[in-house]
């Protein structure tokens, strides 16, 4: 495994003067390997080894590189090394000696050119969220992996169903071909927990894909091979937790390591989830611990950010899997719950790195007050600068839902939408918001719309042709569906096609049915407009109250204006466009999206019933 060979100082051991080596299950170096030429140039590396802090370790002379210093702690298995790496440093081997004649290298390897330069993903996007273990088998041998905790168990909600990285990357062509220009895995690192470990947010290693999913040299391949499909990679990172099941737990690197000393205390110690608390001016001490240092569940111990070294270790991590596996973006899982500083800090080193990166923090809430406190560019009240650059749009994700099941009245139906993106003048930067209609942790939105085709092709025309980067959960393009259950082993369905015996397969369209087949059909037409739509990926959004059940907005660039008007109505409407004057321009012709038929736009127009209507103006 990857994580032995981490184990083996990224790769070699040297032989001791004494003629001894050291085991490859003994020290274990964090992160295993660096770069030359990046624009921070520190780098501090953890060593973990039964008292290792008692060795004293040299660094022999490397052009370049300066050993700045030692950092122990009140445990001797950890040990940080603390280098200056200057611009005039080469690739090559660090070499470090202990006074006992132990000696490691050190790779310093040569970054991918343009690597700083690197583009992230944006609101020209759609991002494609799979969960990899309910996604497609591609390797059936590594379902169950000896020596971890939990095997294979697909007849279970709750069990590892075998999905992996080789799946995705067999899917490819299929995602290409859909439209697709990003992918988000939840976390494919590893979580060797004794159950329950599928969904991949219990991490146990920062830096090892789980064997179950494949192998770091596996992700890899998916980033370079998704590249040459016109799709970039998005890692979703954990900040707040770990594993219950990690060394650390047994090990911990500092006393305060972890929050409430590592304990849960049958619950006291578990997070109140009250995120308010920290915009709150009025809120207790007492009440910002609880959110902040409480933890999520028994087996999801929380991290303790405001340790300088678990900080640089994160920080570091985040970096580390970009170069690594050059991806274009990150999704921080329940980014509030760090410490805010930490974060800020966190934030803000990634995007000194990578200027042109994108970066989205889950905030889990429908207030766009408290979400847009994260925005970078954003002006608090309490003098909190964040560099985050997305977050996540729960408030118009829940205002589409309702919507299109309230009937329409002054104050509810599309007016709820309406209402929402109005919001917008709470965020510095609105088009970098990531839009979407469920994910992993809800219901899906086939479901929510009481599998109602027609309203789901009105949500997804709408979030996929509204401003922001666009995110579909996988199965969505053929209406997948947790009705009857809101466990989340139910949400997050096995993909058809994906795994051996399945009747259906949405790759080939084998066994869809009419509905599956029509709803596929139109997310591929959307997802390739959008890819190659000037105004969906970079104009101006102009929209108009809703009346008579009809909600309608332009998105306006030079080359192109889009006009979307969505019709909850139970029948035809004709509709004339007099008052979107301001849009059209004098343009008095258009054409459909969907059947690329002419239409006038100095008369009125038909719009169907239950239905969305795409203009496309050249």
């Amino acid at each position: 495994m990857k994580k032995t060979l981490r184990k083996f100082i990224a790769s070699t051991f040297i032989a001791a003067c004494l003629g001894t080596t050291l085991s490859a299950n003994a020290l274990s170096i964090s992160p295993e390997n660096w770069w030359v030429g990046m624009q921070n140039s520190t780098l501090q590396i953890m060593l973990h080894e039964n008292e290792v802090a008692k060795q004293h370790w040299q660094l022999v002379p490397y052009p370049g590189v300066k050993l700045k210093g030692i950092t122990k702690t009140d445990n001797a298995n950890y040990l940080f090394i603390d280098l200056d790496i200057s611009p005039s440093a080469k690739p090559g081997n660090l070499l470090f000696k202990n006074q006992a004649g132990d000696q490691f290298k050190y790779p310093l390897l040569a970054r991918n050119k343009r690597s700083a330069e690197r583009q992230g993903f944006d609101s020209g996007d759609t991002i494609y969220l799979i969960n990899p273990d309910r996604f497609a088998n591609g390797d059936t041998s590594n379902d169950t992996v000896k020596g971890m905790k939990e095997a294979a168990k697909p007849a279970e909600r709750g069990g590892r169903h075998g999905g992996d990285i080789q799946g995705i990357i067999n899917a490819l062509p299929y995602l290409d071909k859909l439209g697709v220009t990003q992918l988000w895995l939840t976390p494919p690192l590893e979580n060797d927990m004794p159950s329950y470990s599928y969904h991949g947010y219990a991490i146990t290693d920062f830096y090892t894909i789980d064997p179950r999913m494949g192998s770091n040299e596996l992700y890899r391949e998916l980033s370079s091979n998704a590249k040459q499909h016109g799709i970039g990679l998005v890692m979703d990172l954990v900040l707040n937790h770990f594993g219950s099941e990690h060394v650390w737990m047994t090990d911990k690197p500092t006393s305060d390591w972890i929050n409430f000393n590592g304990e849960f205390a049958d619950g006291k110690n578990a997070t109140s989830h009250a995120r308010q608390t920290i915009q709150d001016p009025h809120a207790s001490e007492f009440d910002k611990r609880q959110f902040n240092d409480g933890w999520f569940v028994s087996t999801m111990p929380d991290l303790n950010q405001r340790q300088p070294l678990l900080a640089t270790y994160l920080i570091q991590n985040a970096i580390w899997w970009i170069e690594y596996a050059d991806l274009s973006g990150i999704r921080v899982d329940t980014y509030s719950y760090s410490d805010k500083a930490f974060l800020a800090d966190w934030t803000k080193a990634i995007m000194t790195e990578y200027p042109a990166f994108n970066i989205v923090g889950e905030e889990w809430t429908s207030n766009p007050a408290i979400a847009s406190y994260w925005q970078a560019g954003k002006v608090n009240n309490d003098g909190y600068t964040s560099s985050l650059p997305s977050v996540m749009d729960f408030a118009l994700q829940e205002s589409v839902i309702q919507a299109l099941n309230e009937q329409e009245s002054w104050n509810t139906g599309w007016v709820k939408v309406y209402q929402s993106l109005a919001n917008d003048f709470l965020y510095p930067n609105p088009d970098n918001l990531l839009v979407f209609a469920d994910n992993h942790d809800m219901s899906r939105v086939y479901t929510e719309l009481g599998q109602d085709l027609a309203k789901t092709k009105m949500a997804m025309t709408l979030l996929l042709t509204t401003r922001g980067i666009a995110q579909m959960y996988y199965g969505t393009e053929i209406l997948l569906d947790n009705t009857g259950s809101n466990d989340h082993g139910d949400i997050r369905i096995d993909f058809p096609g994906g795994f051996e015996g399945q009747k259906a397969n949405a790759f080939t369209g084998q066994g869809l049915n009419s509905d599956q087949i029509e709803m596929q059909q139109t997310i591929t037409t959307l997802l390739n407009f959008r890819k190659n739509s000037p105004a969906l990926s970079k104009g101006k959004l102009t929209h108009f109250s809703p009346k008579n059940g009809v909600y309608s907005y332009a998105r306006i660039s030079e080359q192109q204006t889009v006009l979307v008007l969505l019709n909850k109505n139970t029948q035809t409407k004709s509709w004339s466009l007099d008052y979107m004057n301001e849009v059209l321009a004098g343009k008095k012709q258009a054409q459909t999206l969907f059947t690329k038929q002419a239409v006038r736009l100095n008369k009125p127009i038909s719009l169907p019933a239950m239905s969305a209507l795409v203009l496309v103006i050249e």
